[in-house]
């Protein structure tokens, strides 16, 4: 699992059939810094996640493995919406705080 920030959206009209009603967002991976890295991954999103949050996303078969993606063809998929993440001395990120600044 990796954690990242949804920075948009990926709308396709014409896609797999079994993939209709699903959503695809665009994450932007995030270091231990909190600092947004150059890498990209398009994710299925399975929570419901938003633009500017921070998520959780597994890849290959564990993403594969999200109840009713089993016989999707799916490489990423969103599994968690992140509250916090801290590290031993500080708080890497906290949804609460993030709010208020924007």
């Amino acid at each position: 699992m990796q954690i990242a920030k949804v920075c948009g959206t990926v709308v396709s009209t014409y896609k797999e059939s079994n993939l209709s009603g699903t959503k695809f967002l665009l994450l932007q991976l995030v270091d231990l810094q909190g600092q947004l890295l150059s890498d990209y991954e398009v994710a299925t999103d399975t929570v419901g996640a938003g633009v500017d949050e921070w998520v959780l996303f597994t890849r290959g078969s564990g993403a594969r493995q999200v109840l009713n993606s089993e016989n999707r063809p799916i490489d990423a998929a969103v599994i968690a919406i992140i509250d916090t993440v801290s590290l031993s001395d500080r708080t890497l990120y906290s949804k609460k705080y993030s709010e208020r600044m924007q």
